[in-house]
Parts: C-alpha cells; structure tokens; sequence
C-alpha cells in the first residue's frame, strides 16, 4: 500500500517492513492523534480456522501489558486480509541490528537484549500466552527515552500471530514461516505438545545468533535444519567464534537441550545464567545506602557438578560464582533438617512465597540466599544462625520486585518488643491488611540509597506465627505505588 490510502480506517503513512506473512505499515490511528504498527497479513493459506484462532490469540494477547512487550491495540479483518494494529516502537529489531553490524553483537549487547526480552516472555508465559516464534526478527531494541541516556528498551513483539500461524499450518510446510525453522524447538518440528520451555529454546537459539552471527544449525536445507534441532547437539558458541567465553557454551547448551525439562525452566532463568556467568564487568556499584550488598541468586546450571552447587552474586544484573560444598545445603545438626537447615522456619511461615530449597525458585522465580546479621552473603553452613536473627535476601523479576528480604526472630520475639523500627524516607500509604493467611501492617513509599530513591514495601504481621518477621521488598524501576498495587495485592503472603 502506498503512502495515504486508507486501509480498516488506518491512513498509511510509510512501509516499515516486510515478511513471508505479510506486511507492516506505520499508520496514523482512525481517532487518536497516534501512530500505530499496522500488520497486514498475507490472504495467502487464510482459512476459517486459521482467521478464527489467528483473532483469538490476538485478543488474548491485547490482555498483556508489560514494558518489554509491543502493546497489541486492535484487530480485524478488512477486504478479505487480517490485520493487527499494535504500538509502534521506533528502533531497530535484533535481526537489522545484526545485518547492519555484518556480524555478532557485542556481548553486553546481546546479553542485555536476551535479558529484558526474557522479561515479557515470562510475563506472557504468567498470562499464558506463549509465543512460539521468538527469533530476531520479533525482538526490537529501541532507545530507551524514559530510562538512562544511552540505554536500549528491548521489546518483543508478534504475539497473537506466531501461535496461531504456527497451530494452523505448521512449521514445516512449504511456504509458511521458514524461517522460524531456525530457532524451532524440537517438539515443535516433531509436532508434540509445547509449553513456555519451546520459547527457553527459541530464545537459546537467538541468543547463539546475538553473538556469533549465525542461526544455530546452518544447513543447506530445510530438512536439514529440521534433523538437526531433533538429533544434533547443540552448537557451541566459542566454536564458532574462539573469543567468546566457554561458559556461554554451557548456558546455550542447556536452553537448546532436546528434552524440553533439561531445559532452563523459564527465559528468566536462561538469562540470570547468562548474566551470572558473565565475568566481564568487574567492581558494579553497590546499590543500597543503609545496606552494601550483592543481592544474590542459586542457580542450577548445566556446568555445576557433583561437587556442589553455585552462588551467584548479582548485582545489577552482573555476577561471579563461588563454589559451596553439598554439606552447606544438607546440615547435619540436631534440628536442621531439611534443604534449608536451621533458617527452615523461615521458609515454612511463607511457603507458597519462597522457594522450598536453596536451589529451586519461588513466587515468580524469586531465588534466595542465606545473610549474616550484617546483611553479608553468608556462605557457611545451614545448620546454625549466625546469631538470633534468620535474614534471607531474594532477587526478584524487577517487574517491579527486584529484591525481597525477610527477617524472622529464632526465638520467636515479636517485631514490637525488639526495639527495631523500619522506617521509610517518605512514606505513601500506611494501612492495616487482613487474609486467609493472617493479617497485619503494610506500608510504602520511598527509601533513600547510595544510588538515588527507590520504592520500598514494609509488612508486618499480628498472628503469633509470624510476628516476630518483618518482610520488606523494593523495587528499583517502579513507584512505591505501583510496587504495593501489582507485587503486594497478588504476593501469596
């Protein structure tokens, strides 16, 4: 279409695009003083089945908001063609990136694109929405004008239209989505059942293109590719390129597994290992004022032996590794059984919220670890408190919790009769909470720290079990409001 005419009421203003399913237009809204991406389906293979799930799935996916997904506004059919009128992000997606470097992006590059991308792909897994066609192409980076000058906003896009394509005519005919063959999981191409660990590979397999510059299984065919995602190992990235980490090959290696469970068990997951591997940012700035440490995740990961398993130190989204003996995570103490030893008690008061070992996630993949009574990793054994306090520190999701604490007395003191208080530098709401699970005190608003305000949630408890705890969570990207309305009122607390 050219500039100017009208198409479902859309004035066209310029072709952004094309692909094998069509094309898409940045237009000007019907109503609003907008412009939209407009995504015109080709009418080629469209059927009443296709057109019917194709409008299904884009409803459900005009549900889903989140800052790392194209925001989907509307849909339809007009003379004949689908369309889809969703937010226009102007950038670049991963694949132009790729065509005008003619090569591999940096890694910091390709590491921060598969992390915020690994964001909206969780939010729609939550939904559950799955995308089923992530792949360069589907992933924009923009520059982030309401962040940091200089930062990139990634943001994926096109769900609503890979399900339904790739339900109605499969991956593997001629003429429909080829290139989505290159990232395809293996029960994909075999026609079995998927879920959210389809798009963990998928996202693996972009993931190897970011940083080498070639799709994972360059073969001279179709059938080719295909063989290959179902029988060959996964490729390793320092092969292709010898500068690259060996550690990476690990990480790719497990998001590319054939079995969908060796698979990481979430994109978040594949990217806080790729992040966690990451040595090539040293020293990060510590993020608290009243408290100076790494906030820290467990993770399991393909490369940890027999021997033990890791601590990831995260900070900001960079970390190292030290190792910790299995006798760490299984204490041998009187009155420490269980995977988290003496600080047992703490996990069990809030069992659908934390993870139920050191090594397994919780409420929307939080991972947690051990802090001494000075707020310090705590890399020693479970199976005593380092004094009267049980102190677990999580990482959460950032969307908004970006960490968790909880502070439990061993002794069972309640939180008044401690002397403690927890204060907030400027405070935006104070009410009293009542559940099924108990009740108490929840205030928010905002925490001065080495790096600038930052929203914070402080809850406190009236039922014996759990009034000698104190749980604070904060929030780095969102307001205290935003941190109490979509991470307080739906925490299974």
């Amino acid at each position: 279409m050219r500039r100017g005419e009208v198409f479902a009421g859309y004035r066209i203003v310029g072709e952004l695009g094309t692909g094998g399913m069509g094309e898409v237009y940045l237009a000007r809204h019907p109503r609003l003083p907008r412009l939209d991406a407009l995504k015109v389906l080709s009418a080629n293979g469209v059927d009443d089945e296709f057109r019917g799930r194709f409008l299904r799935e884009a409803e459900l996916a005009a549900r889903l908001r989140h800052p790392n997904v194209v925001t989907i506004y509307d849909r339809g059919e007009f003379e004949g063609r689908l369309w889809i009128a969703m937010q226009y992000v102007p950038g670049k997606d991963a694949a132009r990136l790729l065509r005008d470097t003619g090569g591999p992006l940096p890694l910091q590059q390709a590491l921060r694109i598969v992390e915020q991308a690994a964001r909206g792909l969780d939010a729609a897994h939550a939904a559950g929405l799955l995308h089923r066609d992530v792949k360069p192409a589907n992933i924009l980076v923009a520059a982030d004008t309401e962040g940091t000058e200089g930062t990139e906003r990634v943001m994926v896009a096109d769900f609503g239209i890979a399900r339904a394509a790739a339900e109605s005519h499969g991956l593997t005919r001629e003429g429909q989505v080829l290139a989505t063959i290159n990232y395809a999981a293996p029960e994909q191409l075999s026609g079995e059942r998927v879920d959210a660990r389809a798009d963990v590979y998928a996202l693996g397999c972009t993931l190897f293109h970011l940083v080498t510059g070639a799709v994972p299984f360059a073969r001279r065919t179709v059938a080719e590719v295909i063989y290959a995602h179902l029988h060959e190992p996964p490729p390793r990235p320092s092969r292709a390129d010898p500068a690259l980490p060996e550690w990476l090959d690990a990480v790719v290696a497990r998001a590319m597994a054939k079995n969908p469970a060796d698979r990481f068990a979430s994109c978040g997951e594949l990217a806080a290992a790729a992040a966690g591997m990451d040595t090539g940012t040293t020293n990060p700035p510590a993020r608290r004022g009243r408290r100076v440490w790494a906030v820290a995740a467990v993770l399991t990961l393909a490369l940890a032996s027999a021997s033990g398993v890791a601590v990831w130190q995260w900070n900001r989204g960079h970390s190292t590794a030290t190792a910790i003996s299995p006798a760490t995570v299984t204490p041998t103490t009187s009155g420490s059984s269980g995977p988290w030893g003496v600080y047992g008690f703490v996990v069990d008061r809030f069992p659908d919220l934390l993870p139920p070992t050191p090594v397994d996630t919780g409420y929307r993949g939080i991972r947690c670890l051990i802090l001494d009574s000075t707020g310090q990793a705590l890399a020693g054994s479970l199976s005593r408190l380092p004094g009267d306090f049980a102190l677990l520190t999580c990482s959460g999701d950032r969307d908004p919790l970006s960490e968790l604490t909880i502070s439990c007395n061993a002794k069972g003191v309640p939180m008044q009769r401690q002397g403690v208080t927890y204060d907030l530098t400027t405070t935006s709401g104070d009410e009293p909470w009542h559940r099924q699970s108990g009740s108490g005190e929840v205030k928010w608003g905002l925490m001065n720290t080495s790096t600038g305000p930052e929203g914070k949630l402080i809850v406190n408890f009236d039922d014996p079990a759990r009034n000698s705890c104190v749980l604070e969570a904060l929030s780095d990207l969102s307001s205290p409001q935003e941190l109490h309305d979509t991470w307080w009122q739906h925490a299974p607390i």
